[in-house]
C-alpha cells in the first residue's frame, strides 16, 4: 500500500464531476481503495473520495471512528443517495483537501444510501448522524462540491480572501 497525495482547494480535479465505476473488482481499483483508506487514516480524517486523491471516479472511503473500530470502514463505489429523513442539522466540518478550516454546515440529519461495496455486492445503508454527514460530505466531492459550497456567502467571501492570502504566502 502507499500513501497519496491530498489535492487542496482550487486543485481543479476538485471541481470535476466524477465518473462512474464500470468495474468493481478491477485489480487497479482494488489497490486505490486500499491506498485511500491508508491515506485517510494517515492523514487522519474521517473520509476521503478518490477525486481529493486526484482519481475521477465515484468511490469514496469512510470511517467515522478514524480506525479505531476498523469493522466501520465503509467503501462506497457508485454512491447515491435515495432519500433523507429526520430534517436537517448544522454542525462544524472541515476536510482534507481544505486544511485548517471549519465551519457550520447544514446536512440532511439520516439518509439512505445505495451503493456498490468493494467485493461488488449492491447493497442500501440507512445512517444518521455523524455518519451521515461524512456520506454526504464524500459524495459532494463526486458531485465536484465542497463543503466551503454550503456556507453563506460572507463566509464564503471571507473565506476566499483568507485562503488567497495564504496561498500567496506559501
Amino acid at each position: 500500500m502507499a500513501l497519496l497525495e491530498i489535492k487542496k482547494y482550487p486543485d481543479k480535479i476538485l471541481r470535476k464531476k466524477a465518473l462512474p465505476v464500470k468495474d468493481t473488482q478491477d485489480e487497479a481499483l482494488q489497490q486505490l481503495i486500499d491506498n485511500m483508506v491508508e491515506t485517510m487514516y494517515d492523514a487522519p480524517g474521517m473520509g476521503l473520495a478518490a477525486p481529493q486523491v486526484g482519481v475521477s471516479l465515484r468511490l469514496c472511503v469512510i470511517d467515522i471512528t478514524s480506525g479505531k473500530e476498523p469493522e466501520n470502514l465503509y467503501v462506497l463505489i457508485n454512491p447515491e443517495i435515495v432519500e433523507t429523513s429526520g430534517g436537517e442539522e448544522t454542525a462544524e466540518e472541515g476536510c482534507l483537501s481544505i486544511p485548517g478550516y471549519y465551519y457550520e454546515v447544514k446536512r440532511a440529519a439520516q439518509l439512505v444510501v445505495s451503493y456498490t461495496d468493494r467485493d461488488g455486492k449492491k447493497t442500501q445503508l440507512k445512517a444518521d448522524g455523524l455518519l451521515s454527514r461524512a456520506i454526504q460530505h464524500e459524495i459532494d466531492h463526486l458531485n465536484a462540491l465542497l463543503f466551503i459550497d454550503r456556507i453563506g456567502s460572507v463566509k464564503k467571501d471571507m473565506f476566499k480572501r483568507k485562503y488567497k492570502k495564504e496561498l500567496a504566502r506559501a
